[in-house]
């Protein structure tokens, strides 16, 4: 029998493998808001939208208080409309045809499904309030004043946004020449007290029958001249003829000079009432020149149009500071009873810009300045430091502070920056005794009094201070 020998299985191999090890993927980095991760994208304005930061308070802050001053000096009333309204308010008001609705509009569905417009102007939200809210029944007319945002998504220029801000002023319910020059008065005295020298340019537009038979003497002279024409005034011809003569291409301004003159088309009744537009102003002593191609750029305006420039700088339309004319038919389009009106606005970014270039108008800015500055030191004179200033701006007393800085070096660097006349010192002592110190930073001197005497102390102390060179 023979026997099986069993093979040997050979020894498994000592010699161990190389594995290449993977390297480990990276998770890609989870977005975050935190300021230390670099690759988040900084976000920059949107073009054609501008920032107002502390810098350039003095000049809003001047502008305002003068819209503000003025308005209430003519009996105007403040009032706000919505930044947003239903698109055909605009659309309606304003023309199909015009270049704010064509182009700048901006227009969007909103969630329940309603065409919704940021304003583009403020007239037509002001006579739709008048409608909604009964405002025919009050003593005509009404007055009111308005100072806030308009939304135009213009091309961006010197002094225009597609976000910027507008003082106008409204008077709804009756017409008479001298409320025409009444609100060219309130405009032209606003940019004189700010130091701008402005000319008026005025003309008439006429009412409905008027424009119409002018309509047909203009139509016939454009199209004998349409091969100048820029190509959205060659479309205008026949769709809105008056528009043309507010186009502000270059290759349009000879055939616009040469056009017939509206104001030779005019009736009786609306050369009589322009007549003592121009009577009033001339009362007035308010400079204005005669300008018969000015029709402004909306539909809804009649008769008696105005512009503002700065005195020596009229080449070009893109340079009006603003403008406004009669509306009397504007109520009665948007479903009110027929109620005559005018207003005007004038576009402040121009305004502000002026003032900026005017080294002779820095007199006239109104710089925040308060007399008084608070120190404190230690966490007990903190807390009871904000007590203080509460109690001191209930009783009229305005002061600065930083309660942030603990050092009183530096709060005291602070205060003479700021050209405070006084500075009030409140430490851990002065805490536990119910005491302040009251410096004087131009001497020195220092004077210990008692805080509930504080507020009658530094009234009559800061009483004749005057500004710090």
């Amino acid at each position: 029998m023979k026997t099986k020998i069993a093979q040997k299985k050979k020894p498994a191999s000592t010699k161990k493998k190389t594995v290449e090890k993977k390297k480990p993927v990276k998770k890609p980095a989870e977005p975050s808001e935190s300021k230390t991760q670099k690759n988040l994208r900084t976000i920059s304005l949107l073009r054609g939208m501008k920032d107002i930061t502390p810098k350039d308070e003095l000049y809003w802050r001047t502008a305002y208080h003068k819209a503000e001053e003025m308005a209430n000096a003519y009996g105007f009333e403040f009032m706000e409309t919505p930044a947003l309204e239903e698109a055909v308010l605009f659309t309606r008001s304003l023309g199909k045809d015009t270049d704010v609705v064509d182009k700048e509009m901006y227009v969007f569905e909103d969630r329940d499904g309603t065409r919704v417009a940021l304003r583009p102007e403020w007239t037509a939200g002001a006579v739709r309030a008048y409608i909604n809210h009964g405002m025919q029944s009050l003593p005509q007319p009404v007055k009111v004043w308005n100072y806030g945002a308009i939304f135009r998504h213009d091309r961006p220029q010197a002094g225009r946004f597609r976000q910027f801000h507008q003082f106008g002023c409204e008077t709804i319910g009756q017409r008479h020449p001298c409320l025409d020059a009444e609100l060219i008065l309130v405009a032209y005295n606003f940019l004189k007290d700010l130091g701008i020298h402005a000319n008026v340019n005025i003309n008439s537009i006429g009412n409905l029958e008027d424009r119409q038979n002018y309509t047909i003497e203009l139509v016939g002279y454009l199209r004998s001249k349409r091969s100048y024409l820029c190509e959205n005034c060659k479309k205008r011809i026949n769709k809105n003829p008056l528009r043309v003569l507010d186009c502000k291409e270059e290759s349009c301004a000879e055939v616009i000079q040469e056009s017939p003159q509206i104001i030779e088309w005019l009736g009786e009744e609306s050369k009589t009432y322009f007549m003592k537009v121009l009577e009033c102003l001339d009362e007035l002593g308010i400079p204005y020149i005669l300008k018969s191609t000015l029709v402004r750029g909306l539909d809804y305006y009649c008769d008696t149009v105005f512009e503002f420039f700065e005195d020596g700088n009229e080449e070009k339309s893109q340079n009006a500071l603003g403008g406004g004319g009669r509306y009397d038919m504007l109520v009665e389009q948007l479903g009110g009873q027929p109620t005559p009106a005018a207003g005007f606005a004038l576009g402040l970014e121009r305004v502000i810009s002026i003032l900026r270039a005017k080294e002779d108008n820095k007199n006239l800015l109104e710089k925040p300045w308060s007399k008084v500055f608070f120190a404190q030191l230690g966490d007990q004179a903190n807390y009871k430091a904000l007590k203080l200033i509460e109690e001191m701006r209930l009783q009229g007393v305005i002061v600065r502070h930083n309660l942030a800085k603990a050092s009183l070096k530096g709060q005291m660097e602070t205060a003479d920056k700021l050209g405070a006349t006084h500075t009030l010192i409140l430490g851990q002592k002065e805490v536990h005794d119910g005491t302040i110190i009251i410096r004087d930073m131009d001497s020195g001197n220092q004077e210990i009094v008692d805080q509930n005497k504080l507020i009658a102390e530094i009234k009559k102390t800061i009483k004749t201070a005057k500004p710090r060179k």
